[in-house]
């Protein structure tokens, strides 16, 4: 299945996005002075096959799996019932991501890959559990190599299901007990920084909890050997199973060509993975925000796309990927709304940087 999905990538619509460009131009300002909302539009008129896309309707995708690595955190299973707690909160539409979602009008789903908890039948909420979490990368890999694949195939059809329903946009999400050691774990394989500066330390940290998350990280590197030229072997041996899923996602929603929005380090480190495993999916990815976990900014680098808020949030959930949906929203109304300079009868833009003579005869496609 997971290959026969990237199979079925496209590259971007070149003519939709030289079409929208020319638009964008013309619009009544200076030559690329909203210059992300323009990149935005520009990448979506591509996805979407469409010069001039208006109303995408939207999903976030929210996968939830605990990390056994969580044994070696003293307050492993306090986090869980919090996890818990967090879940039926969304159920019930009571969580920040849900008010986030409402904002931007995206449809919402939470998917148990693996919570170390029974979780009962809730609504917005589907079961594909494969195991009540992962294994320790403590001391061996986190899964089989079959169970990465199998959540990678769960991810791959939850994306194609939530596209069949009309979904042209889809956020990413995501919960679940020591995923940042496993992101990280992960983003190191692959980056050059030292891990001293893609470990994130947050305010109310100690130095000796910085410091053992350092040697859990680099210990559970050694212990695995993961073949960075093998992203499966690097996903089996240190990451999760909602970062698989989110991986089939990110593949599922390319090859149905939707828009993907990111959240957090754990959405990031999926799409990197993604990226190994396909390169074109880098062109379906939109980065939202950059929260505290430095390796997040380093995975973007890797992937080579921006993230264009720095709000200091480090919620999860998807509440990132519904403030990037909100900039989408923005750029299609900029495409879409504004007037052209031979709507508005205006000769020329204003000087500014590199601007340039508009035709004042370019109409609406």
């Amino acid at each position: 299945m997971m290959q026969d999905t990237i199979s079925l990538i496209k590259p971007l619509d070149t003519i939709a996005m030289e079409k929208c460009q020319i638009r964008l131009d013309n619009l009544t300002k200076p030559l690329n002075s909203l210059y992300s909302f323009e990149h935005l539009a520009r990448q979506l008129s591509g996805i979407t096959y469409n010069p001039r896309p208006r109303s995408l309707k939207k999903s976030i995708i929210i996968m939830a799996a605990d990390h056994g690595v969580a044994a070696e955190e003293p307050c492993a299973f306090s986090k869980q019932e919090v996890i818990l707690q967090r879940i039926h909160n969304i159920s019930q539409g009571g969580a920040a991501v849900n008010i986030f979602a409402d904002h931007v009008a995206a449809d919402l789903l939470l998917v148990d890959m693996g919570i170390a908890a029974n979780v009962p039948p809730l609504p917005l909420v589907r079961n594909e559990k494969i195991a009540y979490g992962t294994k320790n990368i403590n001391h061996g890999p986190a899964m089989t190599r079959e169970e990465a694949i199998k959540a990678i195939e769960i991810g791959i059809r939850v994306a194609a299901e939530t596209i069949k329903k009309g979904s042209h946009v889809l956020g990413l999400g995501e919960m679940g007990v020591a995923n940042t050691i496993s992101s990280t774990a992960i983003i190191a394989c692959y980056s050059q920084s030292p891990l001293t500066e893609l470990v994130g330390k947050t305010a109310d940290s100690s130095s000796d909890l910085f410091n053992k998350k350092l040697a859990l990280i680099r210990h559970a590197i050694t212990v695995n050997t993961p073949n960075i030229h093998d992203p499966i072997d690097v996903l089996s041996k240190l990451g999760g199973f909602e970062i698989a899923g989110l991986v089939g996602v990110i593949l599922g929603a390319a090859s149905g060509g939707a828009a993907i929005v990111l959240d957090g380090l754990v959405t990031s480190t999926a799409a990197l993975l993604a990226v190994k495993l396909a390169p074109q999916v880098k062109d379906y990815l939109i980065g939202s925000h950059c929260p505290p976990e430095p390796a997040h900014k380093a995975s973007l680098d890797l992937i080579g796309i921006p993230a264009y808020l720095h709000l200091n949030i480090f919620l999860g959930e998807g509440v990132g990927a519904a403030l990037g949906m909100s900039l989408l929203n923005a750029s299609l109304h900029v495409l879409n709304d504004m007037k052209t300079f031979g709507d508005a009868e205006v000769p020329v833009a204003h000087d500014g940087p590199g601007a340039l003579k508009q035709d004042k005869n370019v109409k609406d496609e």
